[in-house]
């Protein structure tokens, strides 16, 4: 057996022996070994895309949705280079990839050769860990090296306590292909009895107590885990919860869904100063929160991984592995305040989407309630997760997931494909237009590829729409060009280029008809970029009046 194959084989093996279930493989000549190994297990599911880029994100998609880390490989040069986007993505969010690009061997580098660049460290410090595996040799010991590097990798990727990309660059000489031999020096087999090594992670520390009080407020961010547990503890205390669309906690009778528009009213944000707040996640949707968030006198994060914690204000006061938020007895002063003037805003602001006919914000709010119990929804970066942000009422049965790491928006189309490969029911995405035509290779899958149930809603507002809401609108003459950036693509015929079913939205009251179906589908909701501008301003100005019939 030649060393290429024999490596590629002991690898994948004992990956799998640690939980490996998904490969994603963007295919090449160097990585051949890796890619034959991957496509001769059954209890691998394999996905093969043609674009690396599309590729990374597709693994995301599946890793950040399951949970656990999912294998994508490619070959050498710039094929590593497309992963980037989604390593850093996967880095900032917390997200288990397994990145294993192959490479040409040490002689070859440095000298012109074909497909060689320099892959050593190529993520830098975008990467949890990264090992030079060296080129496979038939010698004794090999076996046990591949193996316990195997653990190790799937192990700092999976976490527990702090997530991320692993990067394994493997150099193989030719030949790269089987060559018909099993013979080998030593035992290619691993351990009977499971993965070669076993990690036993050592439980938390003891939670926080925070002191008893009423006026505390639960702030819920992007990729918060145990959501369920602390906001069922900010229900007992008596404490509003304040969550951002993907931090899954925008639910039950404390959920203050219009908390952007309230903490942008001075005197309700001063007249709501809490004694504590706590944040899971990573908040960062609305700079109301942010500047509110600065001036909270106690202020404590929840982080999984003690060396890394989210805190964009550098507001937090401690930061905890586990926080126990006490019951405490007490009138209900403090939360009747926050949903009296969030329903007061709610109503103002679902009465001007109901008015103005077909906009963005009344997309994102009517997707939101439309979808059934059980449904994922996957959202854009820019705005489409702000108008879910401003316009989605509290529900349960939802699941919702966003790229908000980085919060590019590459690669969304495939992370959301990878997100309902690994979901179990029916998957939606809520995308612009921009976002969509950048990762159109997403919808190019073989015949023979895992096929998504996942409906495309497409905002189309021909162009950057998110500009139009930043000072650059007030350019003039340039502005159109070079940030409103108009396309003209018409998307009918692009998903008919790659036979994806496609529906075009007209009138509000056809989305429910338009997103129903199973498997991959497109539906287009055609918007006027400056109309959904001022849905949103009067959306601000009504909702500021309700709170004015308050008093604040």
């Amino acid at each position: 057996m030649n060393p290429a194959t024999a490596l590629s084989g002991v690898l994948v093996d004992e990956l799998i022996r640690c939980g490996l279930t998904e490969v994603v493989l963007a295919p090449g000549s160097r990585s051949a070994p890796l890619a034959l190994a991957a496509h001769a297990d059954s209890r691998l599911r394999l996905h093969v895309r043609i674009d690396e880029r599309s590729a990374a994100f597709l693994a995301l998609g599946l890793a950040k949705r399951a949970e656990k880390p999912v294998v994508l490989i490619c070959t050498s040069g710039t094929a590593a280079a497309n992963f980037f986007p989604a390593v850093i993505e996967a880095h900032e969010s917390g997200v288990p990839l397994l990145v294993l690009t192959a490479d040409r061997p040490p002689e070859l580098r440095g000298t012109g050769a074909n497909q060689t660049i320099d892959q050593v460290k190529l993520f830098g410090s975008s990467v949890r860990w990264f090992a030079e595996v060296g080129v496979p040799e038939e010698r004794p010991g090999q076996v046990a090296y591949w193996r316990s590097l195997a653990c190790r990798a799937y192990q700092r990727a999976a976490g527990p306590m702090d997530p991320g990309p692993v990067h394994l660059n493997l150099a193989f000489r030719e030949p790269l292909i089987p060559d018909g031999d099993s013979a080998w020096c030593e035992s290619l087999d691993g351990d009977a009895n499971g993965p070669w090594i076993r990690s036993r992670v050592a439980p938390p520390s003891a939670a926080l107590h925070i002191s008893p009080t009423r006026r505390g407020v639960l702030v819920v961010g992007d990729g918060a885990s145990n959501v369920r547990r602390y906001v069922a503890a900010a229900g007992m205390a008596g404490w509003p919860v304040l969550s951002e669309p993907s931090g899954n906690g925008r639910y039950g009778d404390h959920a203050v869904s219009t908390y952007h528009f309230l903490l942008g009213n001075q005197a309700f944000a001063e007249a709501h100063a809490p004694d504590v707040v706590v944040t899971l996640g990573r908040p960062g949707l609305s700079r109301p929160l942010l500047s509110w968030l600065k001036r909270a006198q106690e202020h404590i994060v929840v982080a999984q991984d003690l060396t890394r914690w989210p805190d964009p204000t550098r507001s937090a006061t401690q930061v905890a592995q586990a926080v126990e938020i006490p019951v405490t007895a007490g009138d209900d002063d403090w939360l009747n305040s926050w949903r009296h003037a969030d329903l007061t805003a709610r109503d103002a602001i679902d009465q001007v989407l109901d008015s103005a006919g077909m906009s963005e914000p009344r997309t994102a709010r009517d997707l939101g309630a439309l979808l059934p119990n059980g449904a994922q929804l996957f959202c854009g970066s820019s705005l489409p997760i702000r108008d879910l942000d401003w316009a989605m009422r509290p529900r349960r049965g939802l699941r919702l997931m966003a790229c908000r790491g980085a919060s590019g928006i590459d690669g969304v189309v495939s992370a959301a494909i990878g997100a309902a490969l690994a979901h179990n029911g029916p998957s939606y995405a809520l995308v612009g237009d921009l976002t969509f035509l950048h990762d159109q290779n997403g919808l190019i899958l073989g015949p023979r590829e895992p096929r998504p149930d996942l409906c495309l809603v497409v905002a189309n507002n021909d162009g950057g729409g998110i500009f139009s809401m930043l000072p650059q609108a007030g350019l003039g003459a340039p502005f159109e060009r070079v940030f409103g950036t108009p396309h003209g693509v018409d998307l009918g015929y692009l998903a008919a280029a790659t036979g994806t079913p496609y529906t075009r939205v007209e009138e509000p009251d056809e989305l429910s008809r338009a997103i129903k179906g199973d498997g991959l589908r497109i539906v287009e909701v055609r918007t006027d970029r400056a109309a959904s501008v001022a849905v949103r301003g009067r959306m601000r100005e009504a909702a500021l009046a309700g709170l004015t019939t308050l008093g604040y």
